[in-house]
């Protein structure tokens, strides 16, 4: 009978953090020697010794927003008012952290024929980011199109390296799109309003058939989800991730 292989279990420290967006910081992590992962995988954190914690635990799964080319672990997230976030903001430089993993399946297809569709909302371009630049490195084949949805330009964690990427890599697409405007006090010129099929088919005439990848906030992802099920997308070709509690 086969055995499932269990992720390995090994501990990282803490090199740097920033502001990626209003309200969300990005963190790099020691990446352990022969720590191999995926693009659009997920590992599991735990501090050690935390200064506090709460009924949420010492525990999380982040996403790895890095791409496997990296040297570096990095992960990001929304700074919600937890004891975990608390201390991960303000633990000191090389403090250690158990790691677990990689975990997850949210990975770019093989068959370069087929388009990919990523949809993402808020911090769940973490897994798009890793993808998206590894495939910029690898020059793979895949075109790829990134949709992309947040209420403000304040609030798109990597809005402008996901811009600057579209002239490295020709294949790849970014359409960003922004809900509220009215509430932001930068300028836009790209879309605005939720992701929806009149958006999509504007933009993907000469893409089917393609694979589509969905990652946000539950809610977001049951939405999008529903609405290619109605377009008439199987789910056999929908490929989601949902980012609760973030």
């Amino acid at each position: 009978m086969a055995t499932v292989a269990t992720p390995p279990i090994t501990t990282s420290k803490l090199l740097s953090r920033h502001e990626v967006a209003e309200g969300t910081m990005a963190f790099r992590f020691e990446r352990p020697s022969n720590w191999v992962f995926k693009a659009g995988q997920y590992l599991d954190m735990t501090f050690l010794d935390p200064a506090e914690t709460d009924s949420e635990g010492n525990v999380r799964s982040f996403s790895i927003a890095s791409d496997p080319h990296e040297e570096i672990l990095m992960v990001a997230t929304r700074m919600r008012d937890t004891a975990f976030k608390r201390v991960l903001k303000t633990m000191p430089l090389g403090t250690a952290v158990k790691i677990e993993g990689p975990s997850g399946n949210l990975t770019l297809h093989n068959n370069v024929k087929r388009v990919a569709v990523f949809l993402a909302g808020g911090i769940g371009i973490t897994p798009f980011r890793s993808i998206v630049f590894r495939a910029a490195k690898e020059k793979l084949p895949h075109r790829i199109f990134l949709f992309y949805s947040n209420r403000r330009p304040e609030d798109a964690p990597f809005l402008e390296e996901l811009q600057a990427l579209e002239k490295e890599n020709p294949n790849y697409r970014l359409i960003a799109s922004m809900t509220e405007m009215e509430k932001s006090h930068q300028p836009w010129h790209g879309e605005t309003g939720l992701v929806n099929t009149d958006m999509l088919a504007r933009y993907l005439k000469d893409a089917a058939p393609p694979i589509y990848y969905i990652a946000g906030p539950p809610a977001m992802v049951k939405g999008l989800h529903e609405m290619l099920n109605k377009a008439g997308m199987k789910d056999d070709d929908i490929r989601a991730e949902e980012f609760e509690g973030y």
